[in-house]
């Protein structure tokens, strides 16, 4: 199990952001070995279905380049333009498959990883012009892995091509004795047959390194407990820094609250437990607004600044509890509870002018059943 500088294990997946973060520094699994058999494969298709018009042209550019007058062998400019005419046949015969090979090429490699490029894997970094982090890589795991490979492929490789030639050496030494357009024909043969074996040989490195390069990209990324605890605290961010600011949050909300109880005009209490402000303006407001509320403690301070600044208060406990748990701060008090409210302001504004009032029931005021709470 792979472990952190620190002895920690790594033993978590790697998660999405390690990933992407991976990518962004052009960390993605790569497989050499995936391109050089795609290439090879490729070759051998395009040599398969193309080869012989390739060969025939190339019998055509050796016959015009043998093949001219005494004019041109001492004149200078006709035979420059000769040479010239002959490698410009020779570029259009050969480029299609130089094409072919450079789209394999660009292609193959993001099969695994995907494409990407990343600035960060190019930009240059002092630890790969240190001598002693190079000498350190060169006798790395990593790299006497790579050299195993290596071995192993050559050897592999060798072993298919010496196969091959074993039962084709008869075919090789008859090119020699061959017409001359029949030895072309049949050596193309040969070199398409040869890149086949060789890409049977290359299928199977192939075969074996791909899900050994996506194990190890994986292995590279994996992640100790604490560093995805760390990643976590991140993106979520610190519990204890959002608690904190949540709670001054609450206080500056809280201290906004209690400078509006001032402007109520009634404190409807619970008596104790709950104590909510309403104001009402019947020039300014349609219906009655709710400027502060509280339960307990916060009550308590709510009633305290109500008698410091001579607002009624009025204990009616059904309705500060149905307004404490359905009404909204500093939204108007909910449409069922009109009636009720209306009752109580009533009574503050005969309270005010003439001193005098009728008798209220608060302990019955008509608030529906589904907005009664005990």
């Amino acid at each position: 199990m792979a472990e952190n500088a620190d002895g920690s294990e790594k033993s978590e997946e790697p998660t999405q952001k390690k990933l992407d973060d991976a990518r962004d520094k052009g960390q993605v699994p790569r497989s050499k070995e995936l391109t050089t058999l795609l290439m090879t494969l490729s070759a051998a298709i395009f040599l398969l279905m193309y080869g012989g018009v390739m060969m025939q042209g190339f019998m055509n550019l050796a016959t015009q380049g043998l093949s001219f007058n005494r004019d041109v062998a001492f004149d200078e400019l006709k035979l420059f333009d000769l040479i010239i005419a002959i490698v410009l046949d020779g570029i259009y015969l050969i480029a299609p498959f130089v094409l072919v090979m450079v789209i394999v090429a660009l292609i193959s490699p993001t099969l695994l990883g995907g494409w990407s490029f990343s600035a960060k894997a190019i930009a240059p970094k002092a630890s790969k012009l240190n001598p002693a982090s190079g000498i350190k890589r060169m006798f790395s795991a990593n790299a006497l892995l790579e050299l195993f490979k290596a071995l192993a492929k050559f050897s592999l490789v060798i072993s298919m091509a010496s196969y091959f030639l074993y039962f084709a050496f008869d075919e090789v030494l008859g090119l020699g004795v061959e017409p001359l357009q029949f030895a072309m024909a049949h050596s193309g043969s040969l070199i398409v047959q040869a890149f086949i074996f060789v890409s049977l040989s290359l299928l199977v490195i192939a075969i074996i390194d791909v899900p050994f390069q996506l194990w190890q990209h994986n292995k590279q990324l994996k992640m100790t407990k604490q560093e995805v605890k760390e990643e976590h605290k991140q993106q979520e961010g610190n519990p204890e820094v959002k608690g904190r600011i949540r709670q001054v949050q609450r206080e500056m909300s809280q201290r906004r609250m209690m400078q509006k109880v001032p402007e109520a005009d009634v404190i409807i209490t619970n008596p104790t437990h709950f104590a909510v402000a309403l104001q009402y303006d019947p020039e300014s407001m349609r219906e009655p607004l709710v400027v502060a509320m509280g339960s307990d403690f916060m009550a308590a301070q709510i009633r305290t600044i109500a008698k410091d600044n001579n607002i009624t208060i009025v204990e009616a406990p059904p309705l500060a509890r149905a307004l404490y748990y359905n009404a909204e701060l500093d939204r108007p008090i909910p449409y069922d509870l009109f009636k009720a409210v209306a009752s109580v302001l009533a009574y503050v504004y005969q309270l005010k002018e003439s001193g005098k009032t009728d008798d209220v029931d608060f302990a019955n005021l008509p608030i529906p059943d589904d907005m009664k709470t005990e």
